[in-house]
């Protein structure tokens, strides 16, 4: 049996853009916004697995998808050993509760008109994991103290804290229905500097008492070698290397993660040559053939704009697409 809670594979997302009345009508092509492109992964029980690229790269698609809040137009997506892909929403109420999603923005994903007591309980009250109101409540409040707030704070409303604990109160809400998978997205950006490394050394207390696994999306790579067990590298909706932590902190393959890597100011130290020209597109509408990353690469040659390189395994458990990696070229 397999150790895997969540398996991806070739997981391929795409969004059609509107262009008005006569789109698609007289010549006019229809357009798509190609967010994830034939991405695979797994995560293990108890693995902390991140997601890091640039903004508009197809994290936060790709982990909506998995849960799907969105529906995937390719590939499959395994939960616990079950295939979820194309389940129906009545199929899907048993898998909700055991997926939860953290947001960036914890203000935002808060009903400001509930108290805090309400955001927690009524989950619990609603996916029958409690058999009262009275229940719930002493529920609710094991919660909150096990995230660092006070009993007697229950009863306030989401504007009177702070962003750093809004966040604890989001993940308050998530741990209420017993969840075994929860999805984090950017979940310190939006904080102090000063808050976030409390928020997630939380998560990482949470991950080991409540038995968790997570899929963390992020574009600090500080935070991301703080939190992180095993990281995938996205570009334009692809991932282009994956690995331990350690090893691809230590020894990047593509030059993308080489270049991402470079991009981390050293104090006293002169930034490295990242290798890497232009911008990154701000919507991935025409992809470029052949590599991602061509256009933007200084190893690139013929074979890059002919052929998409594989996600190929170069040592154990590392695995990166590019064409020159055992030349040496990245």
């Amino acid at each position: 049996m397999s150790d895997n809670l969540v398996e991806v594979k070739n997981l391929t997302k795409v969004f059609p853009i509107k262009q008005g009345l006569f789109s698609g009508h007289f010549g006019k092509p229809k357009q798509f916004v190609h967010a994830v492109n034939n991405v695979s992964f797994h995560i293990k029980q108890g693995e902390v697995f991140s997601l890091v690229g640039e903004s508009g790269c197809g994290k936060s698609t790709t982990a909506r998808t998995i849960i799907r809040l969105h529906d995937p137009d390719g590939g499959s997506i395994h939960f616990g050993g079950v295939d979820i892909t194309h389940l129906g929403e009545k199929e899907m109420y048993p898998f909700r509760r055991r997926m939860q999603m953290i947001f960036q923005n914890p203000y935002s994903s808060l009903n400001p008109r509930y108290t805090i007591r309400n955001i927690i309980s009524e989950p619990i009250l609603f996916h029958k994991l409690a058999a009262n109101k009275k229940e719930a409540d002493e529920k609710a409040l094991e919660i909150l103290n096990n995230i660092g707030l006070r009993p007697e704070q229950a009863d306030r409303y989401p504007h009177q804290f702070s962003g750093g604990q809004r966040q604890r109160i989001s993940i308050a809400r998530a741990l209420a229905l017993n969840p075994e998978f929860i999805i984090a997205d950017e979940p310190v950006s939006a904080l102090d500097v000063s808050i976030q490394a409390q928020i997630l050394n939380l998560l990482l207390d949470i991950k080991d008492e409540y038995n968790l696994s997570y899929l963390f999306i992020a574009h600090n790579l500080a935070v991301v070698k703080h939190i992180s067990d095993r990281v995938g590298i996205m570009y334009l909706g692809h991932i282009v290397e994956v690995g331990n932590k350690n090893t691809i902190f230590k020894h990047p393959l593509h030059p993308y993660t080489n270049a991402l890597f470079a991009s981390i100011p050293v104090l006293g130290q002169k930034m490295k040559d990242p290798a890497i020209t232009g911008d990154t597109p701000s919507t991935p509408i025409d992809l470029p053939s052949g590599c991602c990353f061509r256009k933007r690469c200084a190893f690139a040659q013929k074979i890059c704009a002919e052929v998409v390189p594989e996600l190929k395994e170069y040592e154990p458990g590392h695995q990166a697409a590019c064409h020159f990696v055992e030349k040496g070229g990245c």
